[in-house]
């Protein structure tokens, strides 16, 4: 598989060297950018992915007309809460 380049990207200098300041040992501020990159790109995938299933839900709702209030919802994730607690210990 051949590989591609990213454009240059012009920084001012104060963020190139707070950049430089974190790399860890033996790390490159290449491979510091493309971690970055991908990280970035894996947040986005997951934010459009939950505003996707929102929408769903609510369409779904207006469908069926079908709603939960605030605090049956925080009731329930709260007993979830507590039988993963209960099974971690």
């Amino acid at each position: 598989m051949k590989t591609a380049t990213i454009p240059a990207l012009r920084v001012e200098p104060k963020l190139r060297e707070a950049a430089q300041s974190v790399l860890a040992t033996g790390e490159t501020l290449s491979s510091f950018l493309e971690e970055s990159l991908r990280a970035n790109i894996e947040r986005r995938l997951y934010s459009q992915a939950f505003i996707a299933r929102g929408i769903a839900s609510r369409d779904e709702a207006q469908a069926t007309q079908e709603y939960y209030s605030a605090g049956s919802v925080m009731s329930e994730l709260d007993n979830i809460y507590k039988q993963a607690l209960k099974q971690a210990l």
